[in-house]
């Protein structure tokens, strides 16, 4: 039986409505599963016509807005639409709560969009834990060839060391191992870990963040059963993990994974959100308001996700505790 993925719009003024149109346009997707879309028909409807499209047949749409598509400025976000993209959250988890949908794919949300909504979390990835009862997640982007789990997100460069901790990436590597075993069908999953500071510290000479804090944390790890290996250099890891060495490098912080992650994977990457009770994929790209509604929104990442979430859900078999 096909397992049913449920699509949120993501914010209406962005490439959210553009790329989902473009996706339900794939009958190697409808194949494969059954998509069903929770946003709004009639922005829906406005975006496939200017992109001289039609929704397709058959799909289910939930409509969980009712905006005036004709009213609507595109890459200008209102507290309007961001209640609205938020809406289609809080119904694209239920009904994957519920057993309604096996999987959620999120196309993007807005910061300034959710602000001006009232919204009260600072992404979606902390919404989305808070929805389901997750404590412990991460956040990881891969692509065919390279995966990545961040140990810090969006924190100022001069805040790593102080926010990388033992217990934290001990934390990190369990759901990395928990995760891979169970989603991806890897038995023993092989986990490079990168060091902070340039060639893992040198010894200490250039800094001691990997003999303090990562070696002990990797250590610990290794005795609970946990494949890792490292503190690796940065300047190398990346290269090996792309070669099938590894099945996944935690870095350190944002631009030390994103950056080998995006050269390799910047049209087809992912993100996939580890520890939530729920399988949740996305796109590894924001709302581009430059180009929203423009006909110039590439769908490819949407469609890795939505491939990655089917195989997650036939990998996993249940879902939601």
């Amino acid at each position: 039986m096909k397992k049913t993925v449920v699509l949120t719009m993501g914010d209406p003024v962005g490439v959210g409505p553009e790329i989902v149109v473009r996706a339900l346009a794939s009958t190697a997707l409808r194949r494969r599963a059954r998509p069903v879309v929770v946003g709004d028909v009639g922005v829906l409807e406005r975006v496939a016509s200017l992109l001289g499209r039609r929704l397709p047949r058959g799909v289910e749409i939930v409509s969980a807005s009712r905006l005036d598509a004709a009213a609507l400025s595109p890459g200008r976000p209102t507290g309007e639409s961001g209640a609205a993209m938020i809406g289609y959250i809080d119904e694209a988890v239920a009904m994957v709560k519920d057993g309604r949908a096996d999987a959620l794919v999120t196309a993007p949300i807005s910061k300034e969009a959710a602000k001006k909504a009232g919204f009260a979390f600072p992404g979606h990835t902390e919404y989305l834990a808070h929805l389901t009862g997750a404590k412990e997640y991460c956040m990881m982007l891969g692509g065919p060839r390279l995966r990545v789990v961040l140990a810090t997100i969006h924190a100022p460069l001069r805040r790593v060391p102080e926010l990388i901790t033992r217990a934290g990436l001990v934390r990190t590597l369990r759901l990395i191992d928990r995760s891979f075993r169970r989603y991806f069908a890897v038995e023993r999953p092989r986990i490079a870990v990168a060091g902070l500071n340039p060639h893992a510290g040198e010894s200490g000479l250039f800094g001691d963040e990997e003999a303090r804090i990562i070696a002990p944390a990797i250590r610990n790890a290794r005795r609970q059963g946990i494949d890792a290996e490292g503190p690796l250099p940065g300047d190398t890891v990346f290269f090996r993990a792309a070669a099938s060495e590894f099945d996944c490098v935690l870095a350190m912080y944002h631009d030390q994974g994103l950056a080998p992650l995006k050269l390799i994977h910047f049209e087809d990457g992912y993100n996939c959100t580890l520890g939530l009770p729920i399988i949740r994929t996305s796109v590894d790209h924001g709302t581009a308001y430059d180009i929203a509604w423009r006909g110039k929104a590439s769908a490819a990442s949407l469609a890795a996700a939505t491939r990655l979430a089917v195989s997650m859900a036939e990998a996993a078999g249940g879902n939601f505790p």
